[in-house]
């Protein structure tokens, strides 16, 4: 073993899609993320979203040519950071709801489409209370597609 195996981090838990509808309440055809891996309590996830010609939103964006749209995946985004927060705050969390305030640079760099795989890497910022903000970056590949600094605040139903 090298310096740089003994020194690297082990990976993070993996969050299947049946835990994932007990953390968070979102269900289809809203819920964006098929599973999250590398979860880091209280620092970062790594949610995954399949995309596939099957989406509904691809009826309309676009017919002949089907184009995730951007504000979707800051939707993934989202639920990644959701799933990440339940997971650091425990059981008491889940199902609460989690609410946008703000979405700020948000960057769409390239198209994403059926038979892609979104990686969407979320990083806690900082907390306040009930109050998040992340940084989240989506990849398809290992290319940059999409971008956006987020805040969040976690309320009961």
């Amino acid at each position: 073993m090298n310096d740089q195996t003994q020194n690297a981090p082990a990976p993070g838990e993996t969050i299947e899609i049946d835990r994932i509808v007990d953390m968070i309440p979102h269900r289809y055809p809203f819920l964006m993320i098929d599973r999250v891996v590398d979860v880091r309590k209280d620092e970062s996830a790594v949610g995954i979203k399949n995309v596939t010609i099957n989406e509904q939103y691809f009826q309309g964006h676009f017919p002949g040519h089907p184009v995730m749209p951007g504000v979707l995946i800051v939707e993934a985004m989202a639920q990644t950071a959701g799933v990440l927060v339940v997971h650091t705050l425990g059981p008491s969390a889940e199902g609460k709801l989690v609410y946008f305030m703000g979405i700020d640079e948000a960057r769409f760099r390239k198209p994403v489409g059926p038979g892609d795989q979104l990686r969407i890497l979320v990083t806690k910022d900082r907390s306040r209370g009930m109050v998040w903000r992340f940084q989240g970056v989506a990849t398809v590949d290992g290319q940059r597609v999409a971008e956006a600094t987020f805040s969040a605040m976690i309320r009961d139903r």
